[in-house]
């Protein structure tokens, strides 16, 4: 009796025992989940290798090698270092590394103070906050280039606005995109119009002074963070700003490592030379992204204490 019962589900008492359905392994589903988003994620994956990935490893091959450009193209004619003892010995790359650096430290910094204050007015807007905010964003959503030409003509000597603003102020006319500090300080005064707005956006919410340094401004370390990770990243890669407005000129005071990288390729075709820039440029970004993203989690971290 007592095993018919146990058979039956239930106990010797003759009271029914509940079946406990199995419970599911929620690794197996993590796993199989993960299958499923590798496998749609795999023509996109291949894309990117293809135009990403291959590029990069490429010209790095060129820039470990001697090579030589012949009629139907070029070829790699042997493994070696003197690309890059090349750079480093050339004056050339010291000053558009030593220009890229200093532009992007400045730009930066500029960009996140002003962000951060025009982010505390429109946090006290009561009306028309939302309208602000998209007319601050005209900046950033126009193309680099476009923004470019625009300040290009600002800075005309002949009909430039800024021309007449400086003169009026008693500065005289002096050539700013033909003098090498004035472009510089041009090329961040076009930059920071551009990019500050999505500092801003990014620091959108953050309350009254006393109360964002001692509660808004910890809380949004993490985002500072990204927002800087962003504009160092693309600040480093500077190109077509300058290429425009300056062409990396007055002589080279404003060419920057993605402007000495594409002359050495497109205009002298030395194609080992500006693959160890484009190499090294490379370098350079992943090394700073690798410690900003290092900053990043440390900061995260302390702010989850």
């Amino acid at each position: 009796m007592t095993a018919i019962s146990s058979a039956s589900g239930q106990s010797a008492a003759g009271q029914v025992r509940p079946v406990v359905p199995p419970v599911p392994r929620p690794d197996i589903n993590r796993k199989r989940l993960a299958r499923m988003g590798w496998g749609f994620s795999a023509p996109a994956l291949v894309v990117i290798a293809a135009v990403t990935i291959f590029p990069i490893v490429y010209s790095v091959i060129m820039s470990l090698n001697n090579v030589t450009v012949t009629g139907s193209g070029f070829s790699l004619d042997g493994f070696t270092f003197s690309n890059y003892n090349l750079l480093l010995h050339a004056s050339l790359w010291r000053d558009a590394l030593f220009f890229t650096v200093y532009y992007t430290v400045v730009t930066v910094i500029i960009e996140l103070v002003i962000g951060t204050c025009i982010a505390l007015v429109l946090e006290r807007l009561v009306a028309g906050r939302g309208y602000m905010m998209a007319l601050l964003l005209l900046p950033w959503s126009m193309i680099t280039v476009i923004n470019a030409e625009l300040w290009a003509y600002i800075y005309n000597g002949t009909y430039g606005v800024a021309d007449y603003i400086l003169g009026g102020l008693g500065f005289g006319h002096p050539v700013i995109l033909g003098t090498p500090t004035p472009a510089i300080i041009g090329l961040m005064i076009a930059d920071i119009w551009k990019t500050t707005p999505f500092v801003a956006a990014e620091m959108d919410g953050a309350s009254g002074w006393y109360t964002f340094w001692r509660i808004t401004l910890p809380l949004l370390r993490p985002t500072i963070a990204l927002a800087v990770i962003f504009r160092v990243l693309q600040a480093f890669g500077l190109f077509d700003l300058p290429y425009v407005m300056t062409g990396g000129g007055p002589g080279t005071s404003t060419q920057s490592l993605a402007i000495l990288a594409y002359n050495a390729l497109f205009k002298n075709l030395a194609f080992g030379p500006g693959a160890a820039v484009a190499t090294s440029t490379a370098l350079l970004v992943l090394l700073g992204c690798l410690a900003s993203l290092r900053v990043f989690r440390v900061q995260v971290g302390q702010e989850g204490n």
